[in-house]
């Protein structure tokens, strides 16, 4: 059975309706300036950011945009020490550049970049060269254009992508894709990149997605996948069994303004709200999701088993706001980076829950 988790103002218990506790907010710093750009090199969009165990930081970067203004070339792979100092691009002029989506480091360094325009996925060893390839870009001498979506939905093609989201691997070092806007499903391949299956496909049903648009691995290996379009993180095992669903439904303070435009109707903003763009799962013995929304523009941290813990941020051009985040990198609880699509940078946040815990006490 299903477990489904929701976290709200309210809990049905019985004949009578309970309040929940508020769930809190976690104090944190965003570290100013953090990225060191060289002066004729500037980020585009920043749809993608990884930390490796050295602390280096990777920006996937729809910059260095070439082509017309509509459809133009937008991938570009950056490299940055713990400083932020800029140390290399990684993949200039790679034939799978095309629309930035994702980027992922695993355990052994080796950098992976998800390529939404060319449904490519490429894993480049710790030096930056290309290791293995997965998918295959159209081909330039064929009249072609992008995926489009039909009804019903194309089948998807085992082996291949229709633009791709992201990448991660269970303890076994096999590798999961999710794929994507125009496939919904979840793609499988052993560590030695050959083809095992896939599961999932278009609608709202358990197991089914709406634009899987980030995924993710606990230290069981169980696989987390954001189903955007369906406003919840679904819980798989390695071999696709669903475990759990998780929604995060922690109300919208008053007065949030978009980033763009007017505040959303009603119903569209409990449509966005806790609609997860992005998730990670932080190392350690106790484990951590973190999950993002485009409205009201908030990071949740939760428990593995969808309790939200805290809540950060809000929308806004100014530090410790945030434009539509892509791609969250957690590699400890407390330090967090966010990707921002809108804002075209990197944050690094630092989280202090003992501020929060204090500030509860001084209350009570």
């Amino acid at each position: 059975m299903v477990k489904r988790l929701s976290i709200g103002l309210f809990l049905l218990l019985g004949p009578g309706v309970f309040a929940q506790q508020p769930v809190p907010e976690i104090p944190f710093d965003s570290v100013p300036n953090l990225l060191k750009l060289p002066q004729d090199l500037y980020l585009g969009e920043a749809s993608g950011v990884a930390v490796n165990s050295k602390g280096h930081i990777f920006v996937f970067s729809r910059g260095s945009t070439t082509g017309p203004a509509y459809g133009a070339t937008a991938a570009q792979l950056l490299e940055f020490g713990p400083d932020g100092k800029y140390l290399r691009e990684i993949g200039k002029n790679l034939y799978a550049w095309s629309f930035a989506h994702a980027v992922r480091v695993d355990k052994d360094d080796n950098i992976w970049a998800i390529d939404k325009g060319s449904d490519m996925v490429i894993k480049f060893n710790p030096e930056g060269r290309v290791s293995m390839v997965f998918g295959r870009k159209k081909e330039a001498s064929d009249e072609s254009g992008p995926w489009t979506r039909a009804t019903p939905p194309r089948p998807a093609v085992d082996g291949q992508f229709r633009q791709p989201t992201d990448v991660t691997w269970d303890t076994q070092g096999n590798i999961f894709v999710s794929d994507g806007y125009i496939n919904s499903r979840v793609a499988k391949f052993d560590k030695n990149g050959r083809w095992l299956k896939q599961w999932g496909d278009r609608g709202d049903k358990p197991g089914e997605f709406n634009t899987p648009h980030s995924i993710a691995a606990d230290a069981k290996g169980n696989i987390y996948v954001a189903d955007r379009g369906n406003r919840r993180i679904q819980v798989f095992d390695p071999d696709g069994t669903l475990l759990r669903e998780i929604t995060i439904d922690v109300p919208v303070p008053a007065g949030v303004q978009p980033w763009m435009g007017n505040p959303p109707s009603p119903e569209a903003a409990a449509r966005q709200n806790g609609a997860p763009w992005a998730i990670c799962i932080t190392p350690g013995p106790t484990q951590y999701l973190y999950s993002s929304d485009a409205y009201p523009g908030r990071v949740y941290k939760l428990s593995l088993d969808g309790k939200v813990l805290g809540v950060l941020g809000s929308t806004g051009r100014q530090l410790k706001e945030f434009g539509w985040i892509h791609e969250i990198a957690c590699p400890s609880e407390n330090v967090i980076y966010v990707a921002e699509i809108l804002n075209w940078r990197v944050q690094k946040l630092l989280l202090h829950p003992e501020r929060q815990q204090q500030t509860s006490a001084a209350n009570r």
